[in-house]
């Protein structure tokens, strides 16, 4: 270098240096591959035994969760400040603060077992396989969504998932009501994902009882911390071997919290406070738990988890661009996709002089 321009010089000391310090990082970083933690005993009901209290998460696990907790969370606040724009209309029920039970449920389950959900489902959507992408496209109305823009919030679907119910407590009866689960035996697991409030009240103020992991009456029931993905997990694999042994049908219910009110009507502050929240925050989030216990167990470093993060941003931000951009649904589609097989026919539309073509 010594007849080198000293521009050119200082240009190549730089890219050395900055090699070495990518070398020197690398090195630095010696991840755990696994670590055991402790998780919190379920309350039983009409069990001898329940799901485990230790689990082992890798590496690989941590870090998906924590992906999928951290996407459904900023999906969901992508969806409230769209719909304060005015992007999205109608009912939207959010789930942010809930993250837990969606990711630990997908985790604990077959990609081939079978899922029916009530409305606040857009988690749900995601675990299952849905795009952030084809969601918030779902919300907006527009073609690229998962029903192609005409089930928005509450109507989505995908393989193995029969999308959010508008009609409240419906899901209950077309997953197999109780008493005919019970009678016949059948493989179903009841979740209830309880996250302590209604529309405008809370439990304890509508319900005599609130231990609904036992209204199952005749039927097994376990209580789970919904806040932590791990307790979810193991649950729901225990819940899953319980059915699949051929005992029949278990009630789960999943303690958790929703951080937005019941619905975009609803502002959540006039029956609960806001110290309630910012303390459930703080103490109890699921991606802030995961995040420390992975931190602490080695299993991944706080520079990891942020780029990850910048990761998620970008894709909600890319999908939220999609989402209010694609087109809207041609109104001479408005009849297709009634029935999934069957040959085209005309649909009669709001007189008897306009007629749809519905296609399969």
């Amino acid at each position: 270098m010594k007849n080198m321009p000293a521009a050119l010089v200082s240009r190549v000391l730089r890219r050395i240096a900055q090699k070495s310090a990518r070398r020197v990082l690398v090195a630095s970083c010696n991840y755990s591959n696994d670590a055991t933690f402790e998780i919190k005993e379920c309350d039983l009901y009409l069990l001898e035994e329940g799901p485990p209290v230790t689990t082992v998460l890798t590496r690989e696990e941590g870090l998906k969760y924590y992906r999928m907790m951290l996407t459904v969370r900023r999906m969901e606040l992508k969806a409230d400040q769209l719909y304060k724009q005015k992007f999205i209309r109608g009912f939207c029920h959010l789930c942010d603060g809930q993250e837990a039970c969606c990711v630990g449920i997908e985790a604990g389950i077959k990609p081939s077992d079978h899922v029916i959900t009530s409305y606040r489902a857009h988690g749900t959507c995601y675990t299952r396989g849905i795009s952030v992408r084809s969601i918030l496209a779902e919300l907006t109305g527009r073609r690229g969504g998962c029903a192609k823009g005409k089930g928005g919030s509450m109507h989505m679907y995908t393989k193995n998932f029969y999308g959010g119910n508008g009609i409240v407590g419906a899901q209950g009866p077309l997953a197999e009501a109780f008493n005919m689960a019970a009678l016949w035996k059948l493989p179903c697991v009841f979740i209830c994902e309880n996250n302590l409030y209604g529309m405008g009240t809370s439990n304890e103020r509508a319900a005599a009882s609130t231990d609904y992991y036992k209204r199952g009456n005749f039927i097994p029931g376990l209580k789970v911390d919904g806040m932590d993905v791990l307790c979810v997990r193991e649950a729901t694999k225990f819940a899953g071997d319980y059915c699949r042994s051929g005992k029949g049908p278990i009630v789960m219910e999943l303690q958790t919290y929703r951080y937005h009110g019941h619905s975009m009507s609803d502002p959540g502050m006039s029956y609960r406070t806001r110290e309630e929240i910012q303390d459930i925050r703080s103490k109890r989030d699921p991606i802030t738990l995961l995040q420390d216990r992975m931190v602490n167990s080695k299993l991944t470093t706080v520079e990891e988890l942020k780029e990850i993060g910048a990761e998620v941003r970008k894709e909600i931000d890319d999908a939220a661009q999609f989402a209010t951009t694609d087109p809207e649904p041609h109104l001479e589609e408005l009849g297709h996709h009634i029935y999934s097989s069957d040959p085209s026919f005309e649909v009669r539309g709001a007189n008897p002089w306009i007629k749809f073509k519905s296609i399969s």
